[in-house]
């Protein structure tokens, strides 16, 4: 049986566990940089004004910004969309996965949860659906400003997929005759889409399809309304250390659209700890938590004190 010589030093030493963790991570987590620019073009005097238009095409705008000290790496940089919601569940649904595994069965027949965007043009869509079509296609580029030229600060965009949807939930179609853009023959682009999924990246032909590290990205669809999806890491070269204090430019192809549905569009510079990104959150849950144990603790002591049975000392 549960006595108070058990339950108030279990509650106390609870919450005191409590208490040193959740400093620790809030600590950890105020320790965190993150570095936000908004590049929306609401404003007249934002750099990007001339691009939010939604009938502008082609646009590109240039934002400048500065750090004063050493950005500790590794530096990750992040795109950020708020009223934004992909976890409407008509949206969610959009999309064909036996296309995404690679079956070419269902190219030439996409399934019925793509419409409206199953078929343009009386050719069906690959990869169809609304959350291929609405797929973020903004790019940047940083450069560092040195002795009033630009060094160009690469972006590194491997690996930033969760392995499961690159190792097993999504699959390339197999080449026919050793052209992998023939698996494609008979369907169409998305009608969003500049390039067709065989021409993603031209650089590197591994990062084509459905195995492209930004369409993995955007296909794992975000569970609130405001969130930010990565986009590269900043780790080689002469960046390993993270981003040098000095003057920087973020040249952007403004492209995505957001202001038909009231949204608003941020870049985003972070590093981690071992506690993963900045999230002040958890520190500060575990902080309440640990604090309610103590007060508890404390309560039952002074009722246990004032109220003291006798059954308390035979146990």
């Amino acid at each position: 049986m549960l006595s108070a010589g058990i339950v108030i030093p279990l509650f106390t030493l609870i919450g005191l566990a409590f208490i040193g963790i959740g400093v620790a991570l809030f600590i950890t987590s105020q320790n965190i940089k993150v570095q936000e620019l908004d590049y929306t073009g609401t404003a007249t005097s934002s750099p990007c004004f001339q691009c939010s238009g939604f009938s502008i095409q082609n646009c590109t705008c240039e934002l400048s910004f500065s750090l004063s000290e050493l950005f500790e790496g590794p530096v990750f940089f992040y795109y950020g969309l708020s009223n934004y919601y992909q976890n409407y569940r008509q949206y969610g649904v959009s999309k064909d996965s036996y296309q995404l595994s690679g079956d070419t069965t269902y190219f030439l027949s996409p399934q019925s949860y793509c419409s409206p965007y199953q078929y343009s043009n009386s050719k069906p869509i690959v990869p169809c659906g609304s959350i291929a079509n609405s797929m973020f296609n903004d790019t940047f580029r940083l450069y560092l400003l040195v002795n009033g030229s630009r060094k160009q600060v690469p972006f590194d965009g491997k690996g930033i997929a969760w392995w499961t949807d690159y190792n097993i939930k999504y699959r390339n179609p197999s080449p026919v005759n050793g052209s992998f853009a023939a698996a494609f023959d008979g369907t169409t682009k998305p009608v969003n889409w500049q390039k067709p999924a065989y021409e993603l990246d031209p650089t590197d032909q591994a990062n084509n399809g459905f195995l492209n590290q930004d369409f993995l990205v955007w296909m794992r669809r975000a569970a609130l309304p405001n969130f930010r999806k990565l986009y590269g890491r900043i780790t080689g070269g002469d960046y390993s250390q993270g981003l040098p204090a000095g003057n920087y430019t973020l040249q952007i192809s403004y492209n995505y659209p957001v202001l038909s549905f009231g949204g608003t569009k941020k870049v985003v510079f972070s590093n981690v700890s071992w506690m993963g990104g900045k999230n002040q959150f958890l520190g500060i849950a575990y902080l309440v938590i640990g604090s309610l144990c103590i007060v508890m603790a404390i309560v039952m002591l002074i009722v246990y004190a004032k109220y003291k049975f006798p059954d308390d000392d035979d146990a």
